[in-house]
């Protein structure tokens, strides 16, 4: 959990000023910056520059930041969740004399998204018992098969605020569930095509459930995708190494994972992965600093894809 509680001068813009945010604030107690946009209206940017520029509120942030590869950004590194995401659903705003309730809000804030991470990871491993049970007479006698998952989940970032499904549309339920599949060189390409169709029976029926609506992005590939995504010489290919290198195992050959981060490891990857990293949170800090200088009318297209969130599917398409 990091804080960050800024002093500056006092901003208005778009009809969001410094004295409407403290008064709400003062009346309803420290709000999230979801529950401030939603109560204030206005331009979201502007409102995260009030709140950040302000001497009398107080923003504090949980959880932590991570790499993301965003095509849109020099060396590809940005940290997510991105500037809107991170003051959205996991800043709160309060006010001097309010310490005790930021404090309680906080840690609620805090449990609420370790719930929510749980939650998926235990549909993750419960969508990977059925498809075992589903095609335990077809299971391979030879080879190795490994599952692990990866994105918001491993870091106990996932959200569930309502949000459109690329493909159909549909409202679901925050932050997807990022599976990947690694068969060996022993498994049959025919065995790995029906287990992709199983995870895609799966996939659906999570999205189109009423009690589940969650969105399932998965891929299944053997070793020689494995090995030439291992060249990290494009940016599919990086987003395939960053994935295996946040990625937490979920099922099937422990062997076969642990194998897979040494090949990340002895390849260099983990420590570019590293400096990429490192080059993102500079890059961050210079956007925020942006931002926070320049009025949002005069923002132009790429600027303003520092504030927004950015998807990073490239491996599971």
């Amino acid at each position: 959990m990091c804080e960050m509680d800024k002093s500056g001068s006092s901003f208005e813009g778009a009809g969001i000023g410094e004295r409407k945010i403290f008064q709400l604030i003062e009346e309803r107690g420290p709000l999230t910056g979801a529950e401030l946009l939603e109560a204030l209206g206005g331009k979201s940017l502007d409102l995260w520059k009030a709140c950040r520029l302000s001497g009398s509120l107080k923003v504090r942030t949980v959880g932590k930041r991570y790499l993301r590869l965003d095509r849109m950004v020099e060396d590809y590194a940005r940290l997510s969740p991105s500037i809107l995401r991170e003051f959205l659903t996991y800043a709160v705003v309060g006010i001097s004399g309010q310490e005790e309730a930021l404090e309680q809000r906080v840690q609620g804030l805090a449990a609420h998204t370790h719930r929510v991470s749980r939650s998926k990871l235990a549909l993750a491993r419960g969508i990977l018992e059925n498809i075992q049970n589903r095609l335990s007479e077809q299971w391979p006698p030879e080879g190795r098969i490994c599952f692990f998952i990866a994105g918001d989940i491993v870091y106990h970032m996932a959200h569930d605020v309502p949000r459109p499904e690329r493909s159909l549309g549909k409202l679901v339920n925050g932050s997807d569930i990022d599976l990947v599949v690694v068969g060996d060189d022993a498994v049959p390409k025919e065995f790995l095509q029906e287990l992709d169709k199983a995870i895609h029976r799966e996939k659906y029926f999570a999205l189109v459930m009423p009690n589940s609506r969650e969105e399932i992005d998965y891929v299944v590939k053997d070793m020689e995708r494995v090995r030439e995504q291992l060249r990290f010489d494009t940016f599919k290919r990086m987003v395939a190494c960053k994935i295996l290198g946040e990625g937490v195992f979920l099922g099937g050959s422990e062997s076969l994972f642990q194998e897979l981060k040494s090949m990340l490891s002895r390849q260099g990857i983990v420590k570019r992965l590293g400096e990429m990293e490192e080059k993102a949170k500079s890059f961050r800090q210079q956007a925020e600093e942006r931002l926070l200088r320049s009025h949002a009318d005069f923002l132009k297209k790429e600027e303003l894809h520092l504030f927004y969130t950015t998807e990073e599917s490239e491996e599971f398409e």
